[in-house]
């Protein structure tokens, strides 16, 4: 499976498709396919990329 969150950098923004009501998540990191985002409804994340495909947001 390709990683199609190789393209999230820090300072994007993104949402998780799973959890909505987390609200948008600004990424703080994003190495071997761990990309942490900071949340502003749940607070900071570890996300495994091979396994969950963040939203970008593109019009913040």
């Amino acid at each position: 499976m390709e990683d199609l969150n190789a393209i999230l950098s820090p300072g994007m923004f993104v949402k998780h498709p799973d959890f909505p009501d987390w609200g948008t998540g600004q990424v703080q990191s994003n190495v071997n396919a761990r990309v942490t985002v900071n949340f502003r409804d749940h607070g900071k994340v570890c996300i495994d990329s091979t396994r969950i495909v963040l939203v970008p947001i593109f019009d913040v």
